[in-house]
């Protein structure tokens, strides 16, 4: 173990944090009755977590070629803060992406775990409009306080933390009556206990006692109703990443805390996370758009964030869908939606969520995007250790996802309705019409921004000037091959017209083949093509 923090130790901290946590969460959400009693701080530490997790193993991924392939202590918590920035979730998450940007700011400059820690705990309390002891800003305090104390190597440091983090969750009931009133220790500060113990086992290679379990919350604090507990708070919960210059986020900040309440700030340089309680969703975004670009914006209404509960179905289909467009269809056909934002694809933690969300004792999984074949392989075994029985598709498109749904029938044994999905999706070609963003090289050639390209099963097969030729030779060229069905899914931004046109095409060129059209919403691809 190498007893510091250098770029493989914070490598190995933020695969073991992710791991602890994706054990821990569902407790963690068990025990979450402050502020919010949501049910959801473990899952949105985990989400925050992994995306941290992510842009580190990014960093490594780019030092491939360097002869030790290690990068720069400086790179790699650089990433860390960022990815936890950008993939904070709720106000856990939200604090927690700024005491890994407190500790990075002292790791790049050489400073040691104790000064780290210190302005970590610093960085959140301001972060925090009205910071609350008894909460996860207790905890990283006492952490900090006493790596400040301890005298020694790095190693002592991080125990002594962490050990002073389990002593002051313990005593969180004592000091928030609402923790009190639930006989639970607070989530967050429970979910930061996780965390610092990855950090000592990263260390040290001592992995942490296990942390007693809380019991649920005693009926005072009702957690499947959040209502019952913030009956007088906000009704929204409002989040988002916004690009703005240091003095209007001051304003901001002033606004936002006279809009509503758990009001947490957290980022720099040019770019923050914000999170926010409201009754007024709409004034909180407004208050963004006025300070500078917000974007991917999220909006929770605390009265539908827990399900009322319902008796469990046999079975339930769970798809990752490019746009909204296809989110409502594959709902209409009784489908669990996951969307992939353009840029922004799901965590692990997301589809485990909407799995969750499935409430099926068996669910098919329909990933619909070859880059999600790993992320959704772990979001499956996670939820089979949860008791469920999970299939994975390996779809690779969305239209593939579309052809499966269509077969997909409830009533039949699990195993045959599986085998024909897999069977409905693998006899399904794709391809898809996009603009190129920058000069590449691909299998067609060298294209350059604004280039149209035409991809069949991924590989570029086309390059041009035009969506619609360059879609109609596409058609052609997967056609040659044969087919019954053309499913054309359309984006938003998709040139007018465009669908009357490639319907002509196929139904003069290909006289046995029929054709049905989508409309996608906002996806990155102009359009998505299938052929059955």
């Amino acid at each position: 173990m190498p007893q510091t923090l250098d770029a493989v130790a914070v490598r190995t901290w933020c695969s073991l944090a992710l791991t602890a946590l994706g054990r821990d969460r569902e407790e963690i959400d068990a025990i979450n009755v402050y502020p919010v009693a949501d049910g959801d701080t473990g899952t949105n530490l985990y989400l925050t977590v992994e995306s941290a997790a992510q842009a580190v193993e990014a960093v490594f991924a780019a030092h491939d070629a360097v002869a030790d392939g290690i990068p720069p202590l400086s790179d790699v918590v650089q990433a860390m803060a960022h990815g936890a920035l950008i993939g904070a979730r709720g106000n856990s998450g939200t604090i927690l992406a700024q005491l890994l940007r407190g500790m990075a700011e002292v790791m790049v400059v050489g400073g040691g775990p104790a000064h780290a820690l210190r302005r970590a705990a610093e960085s959140a309390r301001r972060a925090v409009a009205h910071p609350v002891e008894g909460t996860v800003l207790t905890v990283a305090s006492a952490a900090a306080d006493a790596a400040h104390a301890a005298d020694g190597d790095c190693a002592a440091v991080v125990r002594g933390a962490y050990a002073a983090a389990r002593t002051a969750l313990d005593a969180t009931p004592g000091q928030l009556e609402v923790l009190g009133r639930a006989g639970v220790v607070d989530a967050g500060g429970r979910g930061l206990v996780t965390v610092l113990g990855a950090l000592m086992e990263a260390v040290t290679g001592d992995a942490p006692a296990a942390v007693a379990k809380s019991a649920p919350p005693h009926p005072a604090v009702d957690v499947c109703h959040p209502e019952a507990a913030h009956a007088d708070g906000p009704a929204y919960e409002v989040i988002y990443l916004l690009e703005a210059d240091d003095t209007a986020v001051d304003r901001l900040r002033a606004r936002l805390d006279g809009l509503g309440d758990s009001l947490v700030v957290v980022g720099g340089d040019g770019l923050w996370n914000v999170h926010v309680h409201v009754d007024d969703a709409g004034a909180a975004v407004e208050a963004g758009v006025e300070a500078g670009r917000p974007y991917r914006i999220r909006i929770t209404h605390f009265d539908a964030a827990q399900p009322p509960a319902r008796e469990q179905v046999q079975r339930a289909v769970v798809a990752v869908v490019p746009g909204e467009g296809l989110a409502g269809l594959c709902a209409e056909a009784g489908a669990t939606t996951v969307l992939a934002r353009p840029g922004e694809p799901p965590a692990s933690g997301e589809l485990v969520e909407a799995i969750r969300r499935a409430h099926a004792r068996e669910v098919v999984l329909l990933p619909n995007d070859a880059d999600l074949r790993h992320t959704a392989a772990a979001a499956a075994e996670q939820a089979r250790t949860a008791g469920v029985r999970v299939a994975l598709i390996p779809t690779r498109a969305a239209v593939q996802g579309i052809a499966a749904l269509a077969v997909h029938e409830a009533d039949r044994r699990f195993d045959e309705d599986v085998v024909a999905m897999t069977a409905a999706a693998g006899a399904t070609r794709y391809g898809e019409v996009a603009v190129a963003e920058r000069e590449s090289w691909t299998m067609a050639g060298i294209c350059q921004a604004d280039d149209v390209l035409g991809l069949i099963e991924g590989d570029v097969a086309v390059i041009g000037e035009d969506v619609t030729d360059v879609a109609e030779t596409v058609l052609d060229r997967m056609l040659a091959a044969g087919g019954e069905l053309v499913t054309l899914v359309l984006a938003a931004d998709a040139p007018p017209g465009l669908a009357d046109r490639l319907e002509a095409h196929v139904r003069d060129g290909h006289l046995a083949v029929d054709t049905v059209v989508y409309q996608g919403g906002d996806q990155s691809a102009r359009l998505l093509i299938g052929v059955e």
